[in-house]
This record gives structure tokens, C-alpha cells and sequence, in this order.
């Protein structure tokens, strides 16, 4: 989805930094082979994610929702070099597609792979995280804030996507799309928790980035 006009939106998209070739790779291959591919974070999201995490510089990158690994090998280029990437997936279909190009970055060796519910993997990391990124089922956004807000860093950031739903948060909510029932619900969660200050960026299909206080 556009918020701007196409023309000055394709501006933004050629004015800012080149999409790398592995990921161009992926990209291809990804619409040649896999269902669904508008769920790619793509060029420029990708580039943003890269940019936010190269100012994080994180040591523990966690992501909720792997699809084809777009978007872990764009959060990896900010993560120190000691530093791992948890990505969580439910879809076993896409599991070695993942580690191909996963493995053909500079970055194999530092990102692990998880398969299933993210909500009973993540408690069984021993660890806390920088910067997570949350791009799953909608209707679980809630949920995994709640389940990730005490394993994040004090400083840490929270990347959220698809918190506009197609402009659907402003829309009549129907009885039953339980998707944008959640997302309202999160958005709201985030504005008024406390714990973080929160701003939504109206790019692409929205972006929030929140930050623990």
C-alpha cells in the first residue's frame, strides 16, 4: 500500500540506498517459487530495517516471522559482530529455503532458525534482545508484546509491521476480521504502555518503532 502518490513514492525508492544482490536473488526466486510473495519486506522496506538496525548495532536481533528471510538478512547487517539473530517461523515448508540464503550471507553462522509457535519458543531463550521485529499473525501482535517487553533491553527496540492493515484501522471494524481487531487493540497497547514510547511510520503498510524506556 501507498501513502504517497506513486511517482513521488518510486523518488523515495530510487533516492535511497541500492537493494543488495543476494537479496535481489532472494527476492527473484521467492516470486518464481513461493506462495504469497507481497510478504517480503522488499527494497525499501528492507533498506530501512537495515538502517535502524545498523543505529542499534545489536548484540541479540529476535524476529517473529521469518516468510523467505528478507528480513532477517537486512536486520543481520546492523548486529555486532558477536552478535546472533533468533528468527521464529511456523511454516517448516520454508525452513531450508531460509538457510540457503541465509548461508550464503556473511551472516550463517550468527542467525538460528526456530520452527513453531513463537509463543512457547521464545520463553526458552536464555537470552535478551536489542531489537526485535515482529511481522506474524496479526492477531497474536498483542500477545507477543506482552511475552518479548520483559526480554528486551531497557533501550531496546520494538519494529512492528503491517500496523496500518491497508488502512483498515480506521475503517468500520467487521464482526469478523479478528486481524484488525488485533492490530487496534496493539496499537493502543503501545500507545499506552508506560514501559515504551512509540512512534508509527505511515510507510508502506505502517511501521511502528517503539522503544523501552
Amino acid at each position: 500500500m501507498h501513502f504517497i502518490p506513486e511517482a513521488l513514492d518510486n523518488y523515495v525508492v530510487n533516492h535511497s540506498e541500492n537493494e543488495p544482490e543476494l537479496l535481489r536473488q532472494l527476492t527473484r526466486e521467492t516470486y518464481q517459487k513461493i506462495l504469497q510473495p507481497r510478504m517480503l519486506s522488499g527494497h525499501y522496506q528492507g533498506r530501512l530495517l537495515s538502517m535502524i538496525s545498523k543505529l542499534v548495532n545489536p548484540k541479540n536481533i529476535l524476529e517473529i516471522g521469518t516468510y523467505t528471510g528478507y528480513s532477517a538478512l537486512c536486520l543481520a547487517e546492523g548486529m555486532q559482530d558477536s552478535g546472533v539473530l533468533h528468527t521464529i517461523d511456523i511454516n517448516e515448508e520454508l525452513f531450508d529455503f531460509q538457510r540457503k540464503y541465509f548461508d550464503k550471507s556473511d551472516y550463517g553462522n550468527q542467525i538460528f532458525q526456530h520452527l513453531g509457535d513463537a509463543l512457547q519458543i521464545i520463553p526458552e531463550l536464555d537470552v535478551t534482545f536489542d531489537l526485535v521485529f515482529i511481522d506474524a499473525d496479526k492477531e497474536n501482535y498483542p500477545n507477543y508484546f506482552n511475552i518479548i517487553i520483559d526480554k528486551l533491553n531497557e533501550g531496546g527496540i520494538i519494529l512492528s509491521d503491517n500496523v496500518l492493515w491497508s488502512g483498515k484501522v480506521i475503517e468500520a471494524l467487521k464482526p469478523d476480521d479478528t486481524s484488525t481487531k488485533a492490530l487496534l487493540e496493539y496499537n493502543s497497547l503501545l500507545k499506552e504502555d508506560a514501559r515504551v514510547e512509540t512512534v508509527i511510520l505511515p510507510i508502506r503498510d505502517g511501521l511502528t518503532i517503539s522503544r523501552k524506556l
